[in-house]
């Protein structure tokens, strides 16, 4: 069951809801990350239009995403409604949910290894990968990506790192974007060919971090720069800042040259 660090969702919060009973005035679900706490949906907070029986628009473990309309800390009582959820609303909290269920499987897989309970895994990582990272998965990600150092900068104890690195290797596939360029070079130079490999080189040195970057030939005097990152932000700035030193490199040398952005 994902889990939430506070005990009540607050008024406006979406949340994953059970739908357990259905009744003519309404109906009442649990709410999935706060420990099946039960809440109330209204027959008015049920449908923005007028439906003729409340079954047709919910069934019986069901699962929703209801948006908190009132809360009552005294007595843990909470009120929910499914007219105020919007489509985009509920698409992106299910993403946000699928991504917190796989985040603790691997928090429980990690704390299983160790002989540790999950809770233990939740207080010395994951709430620590949401303090830094703003979000379990999105910590876990960012370690798939960059190693142990991201579990470190969050503060994760030393002997939950390697464990966790396991678990992380075997279950974060690194999605990875490719963006590419088209650059033309020519020089009538009796030693143009070393000019034009040198002005090739000078991708290779604009890379860093976690970029990689291809040059290769597509039909002298034609050159296609393949940039390689974990998003596209990260790609086209590295493919811009490639694409202007090889520019620059020519003019220097005398090398004629031209750019392309290739699209895909």
């Amino acid at each position: 069951m994902v889990r939430k660090r506070k005990p009540l969702p607050d008024v406006g919060d979406f949340v994953v809801a059970t739908v357990r009973q259905v009744f003519d005035y309404g109906a009442y679900v649990t709410l999935d990350e706060y420990n099946n706490l039960e809440a109330y949906l209204p027959w008015s907070e049920i449908a923005s239009r007028w439906v003729r029986n409340i079954r047709d628009v919910l069934k019986e473990g069901r699962k929703i995403v209801v948006k908190v309309i009132r809360v009552n800390k005294a007595k843990r009582q909470v009120d929910v409604s499914l007219k105020r959820v919007y489509d985009n609303e509920r698409k992106k909290k299910m993403i946000e949910w699928k991504r917190a269920q796989k985040a603790e499987k691997i928090l429980e897989l990690t704390a299983q290894s160790m002989g540790r309970s999950l809770d233990d895994a939740y207080d010395q990582v994951g709430w620590k990968l949401e303090d830094y990272y703003g979000e379990i998965m999105a910590g876990l990600e960012e370690a798939a990506m960059r190693g142990p150092e991201a579990l470190r900068e969050a503060g994760i104890p030393e002997e939950w790192i390697e464990p966790l690195m396991e678990q992380i290797r075997r279950h974060i596939e690194v999605k990875r974007v490719k963006v590419r360029g088209l650059v033309v070079l020519r020089s009538m130079d009796p030693d143009g060919i070393e000019k034009i490999r040198s002005v090739l080189s000078k991708a290779y040195e604009q890379v860093d971090g976690d970029v990689k970057v291809r040059v290769y030939t597509i039909g002298v005097p034609r050159y296609r720069v393949e940039v390689e990152a974990t998003d596209y932000k990260t790609a086209e700035k590295a493919l811009s800042r490639i694409s202007e030193a090889m520019l620059k490199a020519a003019k220097k040398l005398g090398v004629e040259a031209s750019y392309t952005r290739e699209r895909s």
